[in-house]
């Protein structure tokens, strides 16, 4: 794995800045782009985020890929099956919209995923797979498969939450090497 610097960000919010070795922190945040972290250099990715959210609770957050500074929002172009469990109770389901689903947040709870992207640079569908941990009832995760269906060539993508929270936290993207 090779951590990847962005090119470029845009954020709504607080703060965010790209530090030495291509993380990205960010404070009180409710949207945040990284421009240009895929590449014809890898196929497939790694992406870590970690997000404690500053105010409201039970929010979702999400993902959009980008392709030259603009998001894909398609109305039912990324398609999820959602498997999650929560102190004893084990859910799933299916649904389309114009996002990747990425967890819910909560007031004061820390979040951890772990995704991987395969192809996103390839003109070809997207696939992503991620698993979010929650401090949400001491613990609960959520595990994702999801496809974006467009044939396009993607260089970045935008984290955000759906309202309120503003979470703070640090993203990284790394390119798999020989995957």
């Amino acid at each position: 794995m090779v951590l990847l610097t962005p090119t470029s960000i845009a954020y709504t919010g607080t703060s965010a800045t790209v530090g030495a070795n291509g993380s990205v922190e960010f404070t009180a945040c409710s949207s945040l782009s990284l421009n240009g972290v895929f590449s014809a250099d890898y196929d497939n990715y790694m992406v870590a985020v970690r997000v404690t959210p500053a105010t409201a609770s039970n929010v979702g957050y999400r993902a959009r890929l980008r392709a030259s500074g603009t998001d894909a929002t398609g109305a039912t172009d990324y398609t999820f099956q959602r498997l999650g469990a929560d102190g004893t109770s084990v859910t799933g389901y299916r649904a389309s919209g114009n996002t990747f689903q990425m967890g819910t947040v909560y007031s004061g709870k820390y979040q951890g995923e772990m995704v991987s992207i395969y192809g996103p640079y390839l003109a070809q569908p997207t696939a992503w797979r991620g698993v979010t941990v929650l401090g949400y009832n001491d613990a609960s995760i959520q595990d994702y498969a999801q496809t974006h269906s467009l044939s396009t060539s993607y260089d970045g993508l935008t984290l955000y939450v759906s309202s309120g929270a503003n979470p703070t936290g640090l993203v990284s993207v790394y390119g798999l090497v020989g995957a």
